[in-house]
């Protein structure tokens, strides 16, 4: 179920249909220095999933990177009534049902600060979404900034994909688009981000990227 990523860091893609769209969504998992797992915008929770946590640590650290990725967040707060949870800015808002322990700004919690380095994206404050550097693997963590779909998938699929400019390609789609607020400070975010390094990226849809991270999310971020 679990995938190695890179040492420390694990992945796992599951099946997610959106308004007819065959997206997935991935999570993903990372240990932290103190043997607790710091888990990104969690997939439906089961007995299956959490005996495989169980064997890599105990889960402390429950991430809902932006304002959109919430639909299983209340399997998990029932699962682990101990673990802290971090919203993305704008949460208690949207779902005041949800209740959060922390909000997500650009300083790491003490807890991962020694793993992680984060940002939120600004001018899309609907959105809020933040960006996660994992230094040690060099390898950014994003949520819906960019899709990396392929041709694999359902024919309504492919055609709803192709209306919002993310079919058989990297990069954002017109869905995400349409929060724009502020151009010149989501261009700023970006240029943040771009100055990390890494070269390896873990996205909630589609493939990740092995390598040139940089360089082609760079590209794909240049209507901006």
């Amino acid at each position: 179920m679990l995938t190695p990523f890179a040492p420390g860091l694990w992945e796992l893609d599951a099946p997610l249909i959106v308004v007819g769209m065959a997206l997935g969504h991935r999570m993903t998992v990372a240990r932290l220095p103190d043997g607790s797992l710091w888990i990104h915008s969690p997939v439906a929770h089961s007995r299956e999933l959490a005996a495989a946590l169980a064997a890599l640590g105990p889960v402390a650290h429950v991430v809902a990177p932006n304002g959109g990725h919430d639909t299983y967040l209340e399997g998990w707060f029932a699962a682990y009534p101990r673990a802290r949870f971090h919203g993305a800015r704008g949460f208690s808002k949207f779902r005041p049902a949800l209740k959060f322990t922390d909000t997500l700004g650009d300083t790491p919690d003490p807890a991962w600060a020694a793993t992680f380095d984060q940002h939120v994206l600004r001018g899309m404050p609907r959105v809020n979404e933040v960006v996660f550097l994992h230094r040690a693997s060099r390898t950014i963590i994003v949520t819906d900034l960019v899709f990396n779909l392929g041709s694999d998938m359902p024919l309504l699929s492919r055609v709803l994909l192709r209306l919002n400019d993310c079919y058989c390609k990297f990069g954002t789609s017109r869905f995400y688009r349409a929060f724009i607020r502020d151009r010149p400070a989501l261009r700023a975010s970006l240029d943040h981000i771009l100055a990390w390094d890494f070269d390896r990226l873990i996205l909630s849809h589609g493939r990740n990227l092995e390598t040139g991270a940089r360089d082609t999310l760079r590209l794909a971020l240049a209507f901006l």
